[in-house]
């Protein structure tokens, strides 16, 4: 524990990163590299248990999309467990921090299909196991981003073995969080890898509305997501209406009718019909190769004066057209605007309802 105080700086203010139903996580410094160090808090929602299972989780299992776990303590009542430093932190910060903070940044619609494809690929990982794993507690907070927002699955804390041999299901407690669970676990507490998959339909509708799984701040009928949203789904004249304002129409249209026929499969009521993991990724990965997502024509923005290599000042807008200013500019680039290309509409396919 010595250790552990002495890299983080006895766990100071300034190196705080945040906290959750675990404890509070630190940055420190392990060889010079960056570490994120998860200190269990003694009154939290999560203890020992909780604390094991993540060890023996991350200790065996090895993934591109799953936290890397450097290291563990266990003296006395103190439990601490130490991973790889995401740089970006988690998704639930990065989607919803421009609401929170009235900014206008938003993540772009590419870089939402980039974490949705390599969280769904962490999860595959998980469920395709010779013993499959069912991480039971899938949401944005437990997502994590590198500097290139290459998505990893964190906090294994509530991760079970799935059903083995002949077996349907395994029944447990039903835990989670609230607007994330799926429903025949909910009403039964039987759990599959499917339950998983609902989850994610969830975290993709959060990613395509850029709305919370539940949000006690809007009017009654929109508070929770899923019910708000799912109707339009299936709906291509009005999606448009659920789709993020902050991504102001720059996203591929027929990505999202895609995306959101996705997250509607994942919604099922009924588990059955819901894809599996590895269906979700090879979906979303065709969404990543489309084009069609819109441009706008540029305007540049001249600084009151900026001299090209011709020596000419340039002071406004208006003289952007002169010969003598085009060569050597510089400036702000902007879009505005915006332009499509058609494409053809695809013919819905027959299979399960998932209402």
């Amino acid at each position: 524990m010595k250790e552990l105080q002495k890299v983080t700086s006895n766990f100071t203010r300034s190196n705080y990163l945040g906290e959750g139903g675990f404890g509070t996580v630190f940055k420190g410094f392990v060889d010079a590299k960056p570490v994120a160090v998860k200190v269990l808090d003694l009154d939290g929602s999560q203890g020992h248990r909780e604390w094991l299972a993540e060890v023996i989780f991350l200790g065996q299992l090895k993934h591109d999309h799953l936290v890397n776990l450097i290291g563990y303590c266990c003296e006395n009542e103190q439990r601490v467990l130490v991973y790889e430093y995401m740089e970006r932190g988690n998704l639930e910060h990065l989607l919803f921090r421009s609401k929170s903070s009235n900014s206008n940044a938003a993540l772009p619609w590419l870089t939402r299909l980039k974490i949705a494809v390599g969280a769904a690929k962490g999860l595959a990982f998980l469920h395709e196991e010779e013993k499959p794993v069912i991480y039971r507690d899938f949401k944005t907070s437990n997502i994590l981003l590198d500097s290139e927002y290459n998505a990893k699955l964190s906090d294994f804390g509530l991760a079970t073995d799935g059903p083995e041999g002949d077996e349907t299901h395994v029944t447990t407690q039903v835990m989670g969080t609230e607007g994330y669970a799926a429903p025949e676990y909910v009403s039964t507490g039987h759990l599959t890898t499917m339950s998983d998959v609902f989850s994610f339909g969830v975290v993709l509708l959060e990613l395509l509305t850029g709305r919370r799984s539940v949000d006690k701040k809007l009017p009654i009928r929109e508070q929770v997501l899923i019910k708000w949203a799912k109707p339009f789904l299936k709906d291509t004249q009005r999606l448009d209406q659920i789709m993020d304002p902050r991504l102001e129409g720059q996203y591929s249209i027929e990505g999202a009718k895609k995306a959101a026929a996705l997250a509607h499969q994942c919604l099922s009521h009924h588990d059955k019909c819901r894809p599996t993991m590895t269906k979700v990724v090879r979906t979303l990965e065709r969404l990543l190769e489309l084009n069609d997502i819109s441009i706008g024509f540029f305007v540049y923005i001249v600084p009151s004066e900026v001299k090209n290599e011709k020596g000419c000042v340039m002071k406004c807008v208006e003289e952007k057209n002169c010969d003598e200013h085009k060569n050597g500019f510089e400036g702000e680039l902007k879009v505005e605007g915006r332009r499509r290309k058609r494409h053809r509409s695809s013919k819905s396919k027959k299979g399960c309802s998932s209402s």
